[in-house]
């Protein structure tokens, strides 16, 4: 095997910055992404708006737990180049590959069965079940190219070196815009196609991210450095490796959206314009979510390496700093929600709408807003240890934790309430808040315990003395 010399490393807010702020800006560039779609579809029509959040967010959880498995080959690649064992890179990539060709299938056969009953139960209105349920089928059958996505950028950030992913997402992103624009509207000669226009759009832009990050990857000088040609053999003891940390790692995010999904689906249920504010609540959210979870990604990345080095403290310095800055963040932008709503939340009001929904919509969009201050405070807490603990391969308790939590304190709760007891939309969120405060604790008791410190995913003969 290979290893590199031993090397002076530090954890300070520059080597975190240096780390997460190209995830950050990636992250919140892919938010951006689905960001432009809401704000067309919003302006287009209010079907389209309901339509789009949870037959997004619906194919997302699909999507999300196969490019959380495959993503997981980061934490082995940050291990794997911590203890100096960088032969051994290619060979994840590799797993990773065969296990994105294998989720696509899946995600094909999921668009052709599961759309009709899918959007069935969740029982919306029939002009905006038709929307979710073109919506949804597409992304699931571009999912090849999202999936792809995440598998190869491991080979950057795992290693440490985000700027390259960060780059080749914002190309995407741009390339988005006049996409959604186009196929949105009908513009520059294409037809009006609506939402199936902006499901093409993302399909395409994942395409252009797909064609970039394969073009920096597969070179002879990588394939010398790490094997990306010639460690393509199905390695059963590794892709079993994988699996094993990376389904409940995905699990961990995807029970997650599935939660938010189903409590999407139950809102739904309390009134249209109800479900408007809170889809846009959630996709006003969803931007403001993003850099918690590139820095997750990235102290994720920190800890493996670090781990990976048998170095501890640099590992406990990384997560201490990233707290700080995500902090720092945070208290900033809970103070636009607090006191700026109206502008935030008029980006998605329909002109010329009925004055009664949108006073609706406003109204609720704004008291929603205020829950959403406090949720980003203990999410940013919780998505930094779980970050950390993910470096380390403690991915089980992590599964365990948030389904158990997303059951008991979102999901059961918000369905009987809604269905039996007449629950309104604040008190279904205050459920969304107890739900998060329960990850935060777990996930902090969890950290402290220090278990963390002594795991490792890679096999023992690559691991550092």
């Amino acid at each position: 095997m290979t290893r590199q010399p031993e090397q002076n490393h530090r954890s300070g807010y520059r080597d975190v910055l240096r780390v997460c702020l190209p995830l950050v800006l990636g992250m919140s560039a892919t938010t951006v992404m689905e960001f432009t779609d809401r704000v067309f579809l919003s302006n287009y029509s209010v079907e389209a708006i309901s339509a789009v959040v949870p037959a997004g967010i619906s194919a997302y959880l699909f999507l999300a737990f196969f490019g959380g498995i495959t993503g997981y080959a980061g934490v082995f690649i940050a291990q794997y180049f911590g203890s100096g064992s960088t032969t051994r890179i290619g060979a994840v990539l590799w797993q990773g590959i065969y296990l994105t060709l294998f989720s696509a299938g899946i995600c094909w056969l999921l668009a052709l069965f599961i759309t009709g009953p899918l959007f069935a139960f969740a029982g919306h209105a029939d002009e905006v079940r038709v929307l979710e349920e073109i919506y949804f089928s597409i992304l699931c059958k571009g999912s090849f190219l999202h999936v792809a996505v995440c598998t190869l950028s491991t080979f950057f950030t795992g290693r440490g070196i985000t700027r390259p992913v960060m780059i080749i997402t914002l190309i995407g992103v741009v390339a988005n815009i006049p996409l959604d624009y186009a196929l949105i509207y009908g513009k520059w000669g294409l037809p009006e196609m609506g939402v199936t226009g902006a499901a093409i759009a993302t399909v395409m832009s994942w395409g252009v991210n797909f064609a970039l990050l394969a073009l920096l990857i597969f070179t002879p000088k990588n394939n010398k450095d790490f094997g990306v040609f010639s460690a393509y053999q199905i390695d059963l003891k590794l892709l079993l490796r994988l699996l094993q940390f990376g389904i409940p790692g995905s699990l961990q995010f995807t029970l997650d959206i599935l939660a938010f999904t189903i409590f999407i689906l139950l809102v739904g249920r309390i009134g249209t314009e109800q479900l408007a504010a809170t889809n846009i609540v959630l996709s006003i959210n969803a931007v403001a979510f993003m850099p918690s979870m590139g820095v997750s990604q990235g102290i994720t990345v920190m800890v493996g390496q670090a781990l990976g080095r048998r170095n501890v403290p640099e590992a406990q310095t990384a997560v201490r700093k990233a707290i700080h800055l995500l902090l720092a963040y945070i208290v900033v932008i809970d103070l636009l929600f607090i006191f700026l709503p109206e502008p935030i939340l008029a980006l998605f009001i329909q002109e010329g709408g009925e004055a009664g929904s949108i006073s609706t919509v406003m109204s609720t969009g704004i008291q929603l807003l205020r829950i959403i201050s406090a949720y980003l405070l203990l999410d940013a807490l919780y998505m930094v240890f779980s970050g950390a603990l993910k470096g380390a391969g403690d991915t089980r308790f992590l599964m365990i934790s948030i389904g158990v939590s997303s059951l008991f304190c979102l999901i059961l709760p918000v369905y009987f309430g809604i269905s039996y007891f007449g629950m309104g939309v604040q008190a279904a969120w205050s459920c969304v808040l107890l739900f998060i405060i329960v990850l935060f604790l777990l996930s902090a008791g969890r950290y402290r315990t220090g278990k963390w410190k002594k795991m490792l995913v890679i096999e023992k003969e690559f691991q550092k003395p």
